[in-house]
């Protein structure tokens, strides 16, 4: 059973959750509606993992003060920088991907997900998204990548990929496993472990710069 602190300013959509993560057995240890309660109740819970709304009222009656649409966000990267292993996951109605950008930037070892929010819809793939980033993994929306690589700039390395390679590193992304890519992909295991070795070469990511899936989704998301 993971601990969990929920941060969510709506309240019907902050009990949902609550009770999605409860019904798969997780607890939820607080559960807060304000940016400024995040770092008091994950410092009270000391939990396995961070779930946070973007946008958030930074303090009770200011819903819409200045900084309050990524309050969330923003309570979150100052956690992750006191807390460099606690897992985080980022819930948005929107793409904000260059603060999704800075937030997997300070991954580290820990797990990392940037989901927009009509994701939760699909009970298993929220489910699954939980799941992997408690263990250590990152998932980021399609569609925030999707967006990130349209304003790509000319000179991005990721221009050099394939189109297949382009799906690949789309499916690492998702927080899909080798096998999980194969069979999604329809192509054999050894095929993805070929496309993932191409696109670490023409990202320039070595051995040794540490968790390279990591990596090349950060230097996906940064075009």
């Amino acid at each position: 059973m993971s601990r969990i602190v929920l941060a969510e300013d709506s309240v019907l959509l902050r009990e949902g959750l609550v009770a999605l993560l409860r019904g798969g057995g997780d607890e939820v240890v607080a559960a807060v509606g304000r940016a400024d309660e995040i770092a008091g109740a994950v410092a009270e819970h000391e939990p396995d993992l961070l779930i946070t709304d973007v946008r958030m009222p930074v303090r009770e009656g200011f819903a819409d003060a200045p900084g309050a649409e990524v309050s969330g966000l923003a309570a979150a990267l100052e956690i992750r920088r006191d807390r460099p292993d606690l897992p985080i996951l980022v819930l948005s109605q929107y793409v904000a991907a260059a603060y999704a950008a800075q937030l997997i930037d300070s991954a580290g070892r820990a797990g990392l997900g940037y989901l927009l929010k009509q994701r939760i819809a699909d009970v298993a793939e929220f489910r699954r998204t939980v799941s992997v980033v408690l263990a250590g993994g990152t998932v980021i929306d399609p569609d925030v990548l999707q967006t990130v690589l349209a304003d790509a700039r000319r000179n991005s390395p990721l221009l050099r990929l394939t189109p297949r390679e382009r799906e690949v590193l789309a499916c690492v992304a998702r927080g899909l496993s080798n096998a999980q890519i194969a069979a999604e992909l329809v192509v054999g295991a050894a095929a993805v472990e070929k496309h993932l070795g191409n696109v670490f070469d023409k990202l320039g990511l070595t051995a040794d710069d540490g968790n390279r899936r990591v990596r090349a989704v950060l230097a996906y998301l940064k075009g």
